[in-house]
């Protein structure tokens, strides 16, 4: 074959392979899955409500068993989007029962296999792109009122989703010093003063004053929304009872510039990215350990230097 018609044929296969590549992604080009849920660009997981919770492995069936997927939230109505680029097949029976949220579909790529359920898609035959709209979110509230609405989100194998949920885009840089509110209620961080069962700022007496505190307390109501103070990933559980009592929960942010644990909070999830200002989970019932108490959230730095400084720049400020 002449030399200058070898080298027309190699950039037309060029050409055509870029234009399919382009029309269909591979999955390895995207480490995690695109936004789902119309309004929730960071693909939110429910945290807890009177329903039960939405991460990965809580408890179903009264403790009987676990929750095999995550919740992701979304308002009843809103539009779905595919999450990655594959086959529809369906539709997918969760409850099975006909109700108002019993349809849903499920979506198979190249590395990854799903089930959405608690939406209507608009077909659950063909193929589907990574972004492309897939169907309309169907009215929870109707079936469980006051329940944060949300599409189940199940891996075919029944494995943990939530890392391939955190958005691509990893968190900004810190913009200043200051951390956002950690608690619903408390704009300011106002730290715990003391009660009966001792004092919450920095270096406070501990264990009849052969100890010192090590972190700082932020008043925080039993049950409020807990947010994140800046950006950085998760990691977790953190447990500072070691007893399983009600409040020995908590998890670990590291961000560029800070690594704090907050601790008697349940947390969304222990693993991923998340964003400064977004809900982190929610305060755990302090009152039934320690009635009477101040109900706080615990706030120790990685390398227990003292954090009172990040959590009082804020007052009186908005960011």
């Amino acid at each position: 074959m002449p030399a200058l018609s070898l080298v027309t044929l190699v950039s037309l296969v060029s050409t055509v392979f870029t234009k399919q590549l382009g029309a269909h992604p591979p999955q390895q080009q995207h480490r995690h899955w695109a936004q789902i849920c119309s309004g929730n660009p960071t693909n939110q997981i429910r945290g807890c409500d009177r329903y039960g919770c939405g991460n990965f492995g809580a408890d179903r069936h009264s403790g009987k068993g676990k929750h095999v997927g995550v919740d992701v939230i979304c308002s009843d109505g809103a539009t779905v989007y595919a999450p990655f680029s594959g086959q529809l097949s369906g539709p997918i029976r969760f409850f099975h029962n006909g109700n108002a949220i019993d349809d849903g579909v499920q979506i198979r790529g190249a590395d990854f296999c799903v089930k959405l359920v608690c939406i209507h898609p608009f077909r659950y035959h063909g193929q589907i792109r990574r972004g492309q709209r897939l169907g309309t979110m169907l009215p929870m509230q109707k079936v469980y009122p006051g329940i944060i609405s949300h599409i189940h989100v199940e891996n075919c194998d029944h494995s943990d989703p939530t890392h391939l949920l955190t958005p691509d885009v990893p968190p900004s840089p810190q913009q200043d010093g200051r951390w956002a509110t950690v608690c619903a209620g408390n704009p300011t961080n106002e730290i715990r003063g003391c009660d009966k069962y001792g004092c919450g700022y920095y270096g406070a007496p501990r264990r009849s004053g052969k100890g010192k505190h090590l972190g700082v307390d932020v008043i925080c109501a039993d049950g409020a929304t807990v947010y994140a103070p800046f950006s950085g990933q998760l990691s977790g559980p953190i447990k500072i009872f070691h007893n399983g009592n009600a409040i020995d929960d908590g998890v670990q942010i590291r961000g560029s510039g800070f690594c704090v644990k907050l601790l008697c909070i349940h947390p969304v999830r222990y693993n991923g990215a998340i964003s400064k200002g977004q809900v982190l989970g929610k305060m755990l019932p302090m009152q039934r350990v320690f009635p009477g108490i101040t109900s706080h959230i615990h706030i120790e730095n990685c390398d227990r230097s003292d954090p009172t400084s990040n959590l009082e720049r804020g007052k009186g400020l908005k960011d």
